[in-house]
């Protein structure tokens, strides 16, 4: 592994002069945000834990968002409380955390319980004595909750027998280990679940991780109280504020409101623009940042932070045009949302990474 010493040699001159002189290493990604979205996320699973805690219940819980919406950040944050630990030589995992196969069957999910579970000999037997080492191993590690994430390749896969078949299998493995569960991903997570009702009905009310919108002064105020804290941590002045009406309508226009992608923009226009702490940045320098990071071929026109008229970027082969609507997906009329509240805090926890 090269060190950071290495790196740099292989810089241009040009290169290490701005990098001496700019803050082309800063980032907002290890800062830790909270907001209502993230906080409500956090809630909802801790409150599903502590029940099965208490009383041992059952449950699951499906939370939902499209990408870069923070969602895969909240479940980090709470997988961090709960460290895996070695106890008299056997690793104790009370909350375990595995990605979805991109194409799920009962074997590939078996197998990647298993390896996430330390098992060496993971890809080893049938389907049958996998499933018996992985509640096993659930009882001797003490899994309290599984985190399944990208659980939209459920219904991604066109094989839709196989699928009907994996769903019936992590039914099963909720009755055999009687632990709770939590399936994350994007909103087709939920036709997943309307494909196999018994699955369905131990995630009866699925958890809209929202991304911020703008449609209302009450949206508005929560989405510039976002950039609000945000633009505290800068070490540049942005001129004019990001919380600006007009900037903060330019940014979510350029963000569809995800805020991975306003960390991007922000993190970019500050690493990029050659500046020294305490200077400025214009709409220049976003404007920029959003062809860098977001859309590399937009015209001037269209980019949101240049253009007079502003819309949302939902075409065909636009940075958002493949925008996963949940409505489509019949939800349940007991379906919630963690619709921003009134207010904004910056307690807690969240990584401002990526979903």
């Amino acid at each position: 592994m090269k060190s950071n010493d290495d790196i740099l040699s292989l810089l241009p001159p040009n290169h290490l002069a701005r990098k001496t002189h700019s803050l082309h290493d800063f980032t907002l990604r290890k800062d830790l945000i909270a907001f209502p979205t993230f906080q409500k996320t956090v809630e909802e699973i801790a409150l599903l834990h502590y029940r099965w805690r208490q009383s041992e219940v059952c449950e699951g819980l499906l939370v939902y968002g499209q990408h870069g919406s923070g969602k895969s950040t909240a479940i980090k944050h709470y997988l961090e409380q709960f460290k895996r630990k070695r106890v008299g030589g056997i690793s104790k995992i009370p909350v375990l955390f595995a990605l979805t196969p991109e194409t799920p069957s009962v074997v590939s999910l078996s197998d990647v319980l298993l390896t996430s579970l330390g098992d060496p000999l993971a890809t080893r037997g049938t389907a049958a004595t996998k499933l018996n080492r992985i509640v096993h191993f659930f009882k001797e590690c003490g899994v309290e909750m599984l985190v399944l994430d990208e659980f939209h390749h459920f219904y991604d896969t066109h094989r839709i027998l196989e699928g009907r078949r994996v769903s019936d299998w992590l039914k099963n493995l909720m009755n055999l280990t009687g632990i709770c569960i939590v399936l994350v991903g994007l909103p087709r997570s939920i036709a997943a679940l309307n494909a196999n009702p018994q699955l369905r009905r131990r995630f009866s009310a699925p958890l809209h991780h929202a991304e911020f919108t703008f449609n209302d002064a009450s949206a508005q105020r929560e989405f510039r109280a976002l950039l609000s804290a945000l633009e505290q941590r800068m070490p540049v002045r942005c001129v004019p504020p990001l919380t600006d009406p007009q900037m903060a309508r330019r940014m979510y226009y350029a963000t569809h409101g995800l805020i991975d992608y306003v960390v991007k923009i922000i993190d970019d226009a500050v690493a990029m623009s050659g500046v020294k702490a305490g200077e400025s940045i214009g709409v220049e320098a976003l404007a920029n940042a959003f062809k860098r990071k977001v859309w590399a071929e937009c015209p001037d026109w269209i980019n949101p932070f240049l253009a007079e008229k502003l819309r949302l970027l939902t075409q065909d082969k636009e940075p958002f045009g493949d925008w996963d609507e949940p409505h489509q997906y019949l939800l349940s009329t007991r379906t919630r949302t963690t619709a921003p509240k009134r207010g904004f805090s910056e307690a807690g926890g969240m990584r401002n990474a990526q979903s």
